[in-house]
């Protein structure tokens, strides 16, 4: 059974590494951002976040190897985010990583980056128990999923357009606020008053789980046409749209609850680190009668550490892939096999 994991993630503008022990947790993990490579340019720049990991990558895992007093030799398995993501960002794990398993002759695991996600929270010390409802919120993916196990996911909803942490940053750049725009709007609309303008929450009045943004996305952008210069207006606005955002998302993850009558709700993704979404979900849980559980700060956006342990997670099944490189831009959930 592979005990011992080095975790990998290069789908977009971090560089995680992480290495997990079925004994000892996690045993090490290190991340590096690019946020302020890309700010010059007000996102994510493929070619430049590639070259970037190619630069990275190689230092993390030797300094997560030191960190964890661990030789290559005594890894056992190596996961890498395999998708979904940015192809050449995600070629960059993936090469290193195969090449890494095949010199040290032990197996190798390609981890979708969304499975990563929904598992992070059981990295914690009280992890939440199968069965929940996870919300996965980022800034390429706002979904709804009911999770049964490893590999075992039932989609319930999720966005139409725009994700909420996209949502955050195209209007954070509309606003002048700068990169990353999900932390630069919410430290904002600290400032404002949220009952200022009137925003709508997108897709509540209407049964279903699925999200929308893009029309809130306008909505604000005509709202700050309207008032723009004005430092006060930035600030209401900001709360506003915070405030739209995270009542839509409150909304739907009661209605998911409801309707496959759960009773713990576990929050990942990006966005999940934003303070007013924590305060209002767990306000809601307290009140409806379920828990909600997230992942610490560090582990909300990407990391290592994640896809160590759901990598760890398959390996120990016995997975057993090819030894061929390969990443995949777009993959579905669904695809996935249980555990």
């Amino acid at each position: 059974m592979t005990v011992r994991v080095l975790g990998i993630e290069t789908s977009c503008d971090e560089t995680g590494v992480a290495i997990y022990d079925g004994d000892l947790g996690l045993m090490a993990h290190a991340l590096y951002s690019q946020a302020h490579i890309h700010a010059d340019y007000g996102g994510v720049v493929p070619e430049i976040a590639s070259r970037d990991h190619v630069r990275k990558l190689l230092p993390l895992i030797e300094r997560c190897l030191q960190d964890a007093d661990c030789t290559r030799r005594q890894l056992e398995g190596i996961a890498y985010t395999a998708g979904p993501g940015l192809i050449g960002a995600l070629l960059v794990g993936a090469s290193l990583g195969r090449a890494l398993a095949f010199a040290l002759q032990i197996p190798a695991v390609g981890v979708h980056h969304m499975e990563g996600h929904v598992l992070a929270p059981l990295l914690e010390p009280e992890p939440p128990l199968f069965p929940f409802i996870a919300l996965l919120v980022s800034g390429g993916h706002t979904m709804l999923i009911e999770v049964a196990g490893v590999g075992r996911y039932r989609l319930l909803g999720e966005t139409l357009d725009d994700a909420a942490g996209e949502a955050f940053d195209k209007t954070a750049k509309l606003l002048g606020l700068g990169y990353p725009g999900g932390p630069a709007l919410a430290q904002c609309a600290l400032h404002g008053d949220a009952g200022v303008f009137s925003f709508p929450r997108p897709m509540t009045d209407r049964p279903g789980l699925d999200f929308s943004f893009s029309g809130l996305k306008t909505h604000t952008r005509n709202l700050w046409q309207h008032h723009g210069g004005e430092d006060q207006a930035r600030e209401n606005i900001a709360a506003g749209f915070q405030a739209a955002v995270v009542d839509t998302l409150v909304i739907k993850c009661r209605r998911a609850m409801q309707q496959t009558r759960s009773a713990h709700l576990v929050v990942s993704g990006g966005v999940g680190a934003n303070m007013a979404l924590r305060r209002a979900l767990s306000r809601t849980g307290r009140k409806h009668g379920w828990n909600v559980s997230y992942p610490r700060i560090e582990f909300c956006t990407d990391n290592g550490a994640m896809i160590a342990f759901a990598g760890y997670q398959r390996l120990r099944a016995g997975a057993c892939e090819p030894e061929t490189i390969a990443a995949r831009a777009r993959w579905p959930m669904a695809e996935l096999h249980p555990v």
